[in-house]
This record gives C-alpha cells, structure tokens and sequence, in this order.
C-alpha cells in the first residue's frame, strides 16, 4: 500500500470559487478577492477586439505611413496593438489589422463608447474594458446554448433532488512555477485557452463546469443534467480531454519551452442539488467523499494519466480498459481506497455485452416468431434479395438481446456480421457508430498501430477490388489513420460525405458477390445528423446484394428509408 502525495495548497485558490478540504470532502465558498495571477494582466479580449502590448523593435518612426490614407507620419514605434482575430502585431495608429483585415478600435461593452489604444478602463462610464478570462466568467458564459436551456428548463424539478453524478477535477502540475517562469500575459493566454479545451471538452458529453480551481476545473456529470450513463460520459470526456491536452501542451512546449502537463482524477457518487441560479451557478451538497475523493485522484494522478475511484471503477468496467493501481492511503479517507487509471476505451460498448461478461445471461425464450421473421429475411439474403430490418421497441424491452441472438445464429451459419452502436452521447460525437461498423468490418483493433491498420484497410480492399487502390487516402482518412505517402485529397464536407458513401455502396456491392453478409447497427436514435446520413447510404446500397442490414432503435426514431419498398418492421 502507497501513500498520496501531500495536498497541494496552491490547487485550492480559486478563479470564481474556492475549494477548501473538510475532513476529506470538499467545502465549497465564494472567495474574498480573487488573487491569482491570471486576473492582474490584461487579456485578449474576443471578437476582435484588441489589448495593446508593449513591444520593442520595429520600423524606425520616421518610415511608418498612416493606417488610413497612407499619409506619413510619426507614430510611436514601442507601443503596438496584437490583432485578437489573427495574433498579428500592429502600430499603434492602425485602426485595421494589416494581415487580416480585422477593425483594430475597441468599443466599451457597457455604453458602447470608443475606447484608446492602451486604455483599460472606459472614459465615460469607468467600466472595465479588459475581457475577464475564462476562469473569471459565470458558468452561463460558457456553457453552450442548448445545454443553458435544458438546465434552465428544468431546474425547479432538480433542486433539492439527489442525484448520481461522477466529478471530474483536472489541473495543471506544478503551475505556479510554470507561471513564474513566463511573462504573466503570456501565461493568461495560455490558460485561458486550457480553459476553453476543458469546458468544450465536459459540455461535449453534457457535463457542467462547477467551478474553476485557478489553474484546472471542477466539473459534475448527471446534475444538474442527469444521465444515467454519467460514469460513461466522465470518462469519455477524460479521454477526449486527454488527446486535445496532449496536442495543445506540444503546442505549448514549442511555443514557449514549457513542461505544460496536465492530470484528472474521477469519483462517483450521490450529490443533493440546491438552488440554480439565473447564471447556472448551483448549490449542491456532497454525500460523504464524493468530491473529495475526485480532487484526491486528481493530486495523485501522474501528469497526462487519469485516476478513478474504485466506485467510478465499477460504473464503467468493460466500456473502458483499465488498470488496477492497488490500494493508496489517502488523507482524510479512513480505509485505503482503490485506484484505477483510465487507459483507453473498452472492447464491450453495450449494457448487453457487459452484463454477459459479468454475470451472464438468461435463457433466451419467447421470442421465438420474431427470430422466425428475422431468419427469413436472411433466407431471402441469402439468395440475393437483399433487405432492411428495423427492430423497434420501448427501452428495456428486449432489441438488443433479440438482435444479439440472431446475429449469433448468423456466425454459427458462417454468415459474416459487422456492428456498430448508438451511446447516450453519441448525437455529441460525430461518426462514433459508423468509425465502429468500419473498424469491425476492416479487423481494425485498439493494439492496432498505423501501419498495420493501413495494411488491414488496403488488403480488405483491394482484395475486392484494385480500383479501390484511389480510394485509400480517403478512406485512411476517414478512419483517422495517418499516412504520411497518400495524404488525404481537399475537398469541401459535403464532396467528402458523397464520396465516402459512394465508396460504401462500392464495397458492400462488391462484397456481396463473394459472401453474405449482416450489419447490425443498434439504438439509431443515439446517432448523430453524419451517421444518420451512413445509415442512409447503406440502405440504398443494399438492394439486389446478399447484404441484410438489421436497425434497432425505439419507437419516436423516423426516417426516409422506411418508406422504401425492401423494409420491414419488427415491434417487440
């Protein structure tokens, strides 16, 4: 058994709350004055709108021309604008970035005066005309549209209710030495940043920002936004984190020499949610070490890892790979408490094969005129009549076991089988099910490196055809395989998306003259808009082949394609 590491007593200044440790949970207060380094320099103001900085060098002034008629003129050479669109330098006089185009004057977001070059608060009303960062900003600043809307909508049912949720904390290792090691607007901006990547990051699986710690975030899945898949969503928005944090710290690093790692730690448990306010801002009260313990995983996390509690642990195994830590002594947690690190996405995507592995399934019975339908149709494949089978039904009824059967009588038949699947998440994740399907139908695995997913792509291929040879760049492409000899063609989304699915008609009708085949994509009704738009691509392609796509998905899902004459519907 190892021990934690220490608190670290600078992770608790906060930029809008300060997070102070009770006796292993987390007490949440508003702070008397916010002291950190990122709100004593001026900023990058957003839209265009620009913060002069003093730089040195530069034309000597008696050659500087005019901004705006070319006249010349003398201008102070020292003092210069940053464009906010671009990052290019500017004289001081210019009124439009000379690289972009971008207006360079700056307007007062109070009264809507003009405001100097240089001046940091407004002549007429006194408003401060510095944009406050990211972590200075209420949690309505930042949180998308959509999601504002939901939590608004439904925050009188919420409050007072308790809820299942798994807390995020991420930060910075070591960031005041960082600070103190760069100049203080630069380091603004590079957190500032960091704090857009965060909070993109947990809105995209509809996680909300509780607080900013100064130099990481708090963040809750499954309040004030429930999910019952909130352990799931905690952990993809930590992988997803994990690969945007790791390009922006290379960023960092040749940008600025700087060491900029980060750590996330993860626990799951019950929180009561209080008063939300107009600004999102939410009350809520912790149940025993839930938030603690997060912040705990989070400090004990090594830089670029991610920690899990035992109790997220259990919520995710199979959907997840992880790695067994052992048992670590935490302070203010009587018991040592089980550390998992989330290493990668799991082999099992759906709560039927998760339940298989661990405590294994009943006996498939009653269900027996729908199987009879389901092997007609492969019957009716199988010589060549290719066909669509939608299996609809209400959650928990029974699609996935039923198509879990019949593509398992498929394989026993020697019939290939290829699937993908819908998550709670997916509408937020574009082309999760279809990178799924093509993964599965190519052999491609997690231990795959790019050489050989490249080598499994080209030789399914071109085994099928060597006119697909043209299509590989694309196809690499698509599946996110780098290929540094065929780099992928530019085209505009719209010409991408055509191709693409003109490559799958291609492979399905070229693949069904030596074998029959069935796809299986479960829970449409999780898909995104481009998955959707694969979906119908491969209802068109399947027509006169021996290919049988089988859908499951629940009742309110509608699309074109089941007005098409080779569709029939199952209701379970």
């Amino acid at each position: 058994m190892r021990a934690a590491e220490p608190v670290d007593q600078d992770h608790r200044r906060a930029g809008a709350l300060e997070v102070r440790e009770v006796e292993g949970a987390a007490e949440v207060d508003r702070p008397q004055a916010h002291g950190g380094i990122l709100c004593d320099v001026p900023g990058q103001a957003k839209g265009g709108v620009s913060v002069p900085r003093p730089l040195t060098g530069g034309l000597p002034a008696d050659d500087k021309l005019d901004g705006d008629g070319g006249a010349k003129r003398l201008v102070d050479t020292q003092t210069q604008i940053r464009c906010a669109s671009c990052g290019s330098s500017n004289r001081a006089d210019r009124r439009f970035c000379a690289e972009c185009g971008t207006r360079l004057g700056r307007l007062c977001a109070s009264c809507g005066s003009p405001a100097a070059a240089g001046e940091k608060f407004c002549g007429s009303c006194g408003a401060s005309l510095i944009a406050p960062s990211r972590a200075e900003q209420s949690p309505a600043a930042s949180t998308p549209p959509h999601l504002a809307e939901k939590i608004l909508g439904s925050r009188r049912a919420l409050e007072g209710e308790r809820k299942q949720v798994t807390v995020l904390f991420a930060d910075v290792k070591g960031s005041m030495e960082l600070a103190e090691s760069v100049d203080p607007e630069d380091w603004y901006r590079i957190m500032d940043r960091f704090f857009a990547i965060l909070a993109d990051g947990v809105h995209r699986f509809e996680g909300t920002v509780n607080q900013y710690t100064g130099d990481g975030i708090m963040a809750l899945f499954g309040a004030p936004l429930a999910h019952e898949d909130h352990a799931q969503r905690a952990c993809w928005a930590a992988l997803h984190l994990g690969d945007e944090l790791r390009r922006y710290s290379d960023d960092v690093k040749r940008a600025r020499g700087l060491g900029f790692a980060v750590r996330m730690g993860l626990n799951s448990g019950e929180v009561v949610v209080g008063k939300i306010g107009d600004d999102l801002r939410m009350d809520y009260t912790a149940q025993g070490h839930v938030v603690g313990l997060a912040q705990r995983m989070e400090q004990l996390a090594d830089p670029g890892r991610a920690y899990l509690t035992e109790h997220t642990a259990a919520l995710v195994s199979g959907y997840f790979r992880l790695r067994d830590l052992g048992m670590f002594a935490v302070k203010g947690v009587r018991e040592p408490v089980r550390v998992h690190e989330l290493e990668g996405v799991g082999a099992l995507r759906t709560r039927l094969e998760v339940t298989a592995r661990v405590r294994g399934l009943s006996r498939f019975v009653g269900r027996e005129a729908e199987m009879a339908r389901l092997d007609a149709a492969l019957g009716r494949t199988i010589a060549g009549s290719g066909e669509v089978v939608g299996v609809v039904g209400e959650p928990g009824v029974g699609k996935s076991r039923l198509c879990g059967e019949f593509v398992e009588r498929c394989r026993t038949r020697g019939v290939a089988v290829y699937q993908g699947h819908g998550v709670a998440h997916g509408k937020l994740v574009p082309f999760l099910p279809m990178l799924e399907l093509f993964r599965n139908y190519y052999g491609i695995t997690e231990q795959d490196g790019e050489r050989t997913a490249r080598e499994k792509v080209a030789g399914r291929l071109l085994l099928l055809d060597d006119a697909f040879r043209e299509t590989l760049p694309l196809v690499f492409d698509f599946l996110g395989i780098s290929d540094p000899d065929r780099p992928a063609p530019r085209m505009d989304p719209e010409a991408r998306q055509c191709r693409l699915h003109g490559i799958v008609k291609r492979v399905i009708e070229a693949r069904s003259r030596f074998e029959t085949a069935v796809i299986l994509l479960e829970d449409l009704h999780w898909f995104d808009a481009g998955s959707e738009a694969f979906v119908d691509a491969l209802v068109d392609a399947t027509a006169g082949t021996r290919m049988l796509t089988v859908l499951n998905f629940r009742p309110e899902y509608q699309a074109a394609w089941m007005q098409r004459p080779d569709y029939r519907q199952l209701a379970v």
